[in-house]
């Protein structure tokens, strides 16, 4: 995959998971502490943590086609990563409640779900591009099949 193509994935990346974070965040907070109040500046927490969160995606850049071994286990390095990722930030944050195993198990389960869900939605795109191509494929060569 070309680099240019990468960056701007990692762009569809970023929005996909500050609002899939934003929802979590929401529905996480309301969960254990539904009385707390924030400043505007709470609203930038999703921001920095989808941006956190794009740093272990880096490890499936290849400059080749990976097969599909070697996509399973990056995606399983990515996934520990971004676990190990929102447990730093859990940990550090005097506002997260990490003495709960409750809390850091559904942080732990918040990001998983993420990861599904954004690997789901990667692929539901990537089979609709590519079912696209395969009809402009078949449209071209049935408009350029010799007589």
């Amino acid at each position: 995959m070309e680099f240019k193509r990468f960056l701007i994935n990692k762009l569809v990346l970023f929005f996909m998971l500050s609002t899939l974070i934003t929802i979590a965040v929401y529905l996480i907070g309301s969960a254990f502490d539904s009385e707390a109040r924030f400043g505007y500046d709470a609203l930038l927490t999703p921001i920095k943590y989808a941006a956190l969160c794009l740093l272990p995606t880096l490890v499936m850049w290849s400059q080749h086609e990976l097969s599909p071994k070697q996509i399973l286990v990056r995606k399983a390095l990515m996934l520990v990563l971004l676990e190990a990722v929102i447990l730093f930030i859990a940990f550090t944050s005097p506002v997260i409640d990490t003495g709960s195993d409750k809390v850091i198990l559904t942080l732990v389960g918040s990001v998983l779900v993420i990861f599904v869900l954004v690997n789901l939605f990667l692929w539901l795109q990537g089979s609709a591009e590519a079912k696209k191509l395969s009809r402009d494929l078949a449209a071209f060569q049935k408009l350029h099949e010799a007589p």
